[in-house]
């Protein structure tokens, strides 16, 4: 087989489609049981004038405020965008890894490498997806800070030809600079992750178990985010589209401006911690949402290989 047919193969063959549906299904289904927590994170991030508070008692304080349901408002929209960014996301690391990795031993260098170009292509053909959502999930909110201009859309649709009128089609890319920067957070956990299992199975392909799965997919997660939050931060305020921001500069100079200003105020308001408020929600929502996201990758991926009839996947020296 030559080496334009085989790469051609390894991009569309079928192991790399189970993945990126493993990874969509089960990030969708991981989400949903944990989306009030989520909830909680933006609101905190958003909402500067709301004070950092457990997250339970977060919770406790938007159910009494605006209803039972309110935690999961703008979940149809997250959903949708979670599942088309993860099918996006798994589906590049994993083409790519096949055709870069060829049957070789992979190492960590080579995932966070790989992870960081998945980022990228997912970064850019999902953005809009998550400014929608972001908007549709804080619409309605009851918020602290009165500079907040309410919005009024009536579903997914209805907010991308609102954004594109009033704002334009490039607000529908908003924050994605500060995205871009953070496709670190993804490869770094698909790094530690993939390093993790490496070192579970010591050379030899064997199925990981649940507990083994939802562990190191936990801890991966918990040390990616962490060390990204504050731009996750950042990136959040940009989404909401609140932000004035200056049009008399080149786009890469007032993106970078504007991050800095938002964090050097965020500093100057609340101090250093000030970048990390609403950390313990995202990390409780987030590690225990990829916990579960990479138990249900990993229990569907080897059943479908099992249903049809592959004792392992052609890459399992990964």
């Amino acid at each position: 087989m030559s080496t334009e047919n085989f790469r051609f193969y390894e991009v569309f063959s079928y192991e790399t489609l189970v993945r990126a549906v493993a990874g969509a299904v089960g990030s969708a289904t991981a989400m949903t049981v944990f989306f009030p927590l989520d909830t909680a994170r933006l609101r905190l991030q958003v909402d500067e004038k709301r004070k950092a508070k457990s997250t339970p008692a977060i919770l406790a304080e938007i159910v009494k405020e605006e209803g039972l349901l309110a935690p999961y408002r703008g979940w149809f929209p997250v959903i949708c965008s979670l599942c088309c960014s993860n099918f996006v996301y798994f589906y590049c690391f994993h083409s790519l890894k096949a055709s870069w990795v060829r049957g070789q031993k992979a190492a960590p260098s080579t995932d966070l490498t790989i992870g960081i170009a998945a980022g990228i292509v997912n970064v850019l053909v999902t953005t809009p997806l998550w400014v929608v959502n972001t908007r549709l999930k804080l619409q309605g909110s009851n918020f602290r800070n009165a500079d907040i201009r309410p919005t009024n859309y009536s579903g997914i649709l209805d907010a991308f030809v609102q954004i594109i009128r009033h704002e334009g089609l490039g607000a529908l890319w908003n924050g994605t600079f500060p995205s871009l920067l953070l496709v670190l957070n993804p490869a770094i956990q698909f790094m530690i992750y993939e390093g993790l299992k490496r070192q579970l199975r010591r050379g030899v392909y064997k199925e990981l178990s649940s507990l083994e799965a939802f562990l190191i997919g936990a801890v991966a997660k918990a040390v990616a985010t962490v060390v990204t939050y504050p731009l996750q931060t950042v990136q959040s305020i940009l989404r909401f589209g609140q932000l004035k921001e200056p049009t008399d500069q080149s786009q890469l100079l007032t993106s970078l401006r504007t991050i800095k200003c938002l964090l050097v105020n965020r500093v100057r308001k609340f101090g250093v911690l000030g970048l990390f408020k609403g950390l313990e929600a995202k990390l409780l929502q987030t590690v225990l949402t990829a916990a579960l996201m990479f138990l249900l990758y990993e229990k569907i991926t080897n059943t479908t290989f099992k249903v049809m009839g592959l004792s392992k996947p052609m890459h399992s020296k990964r």
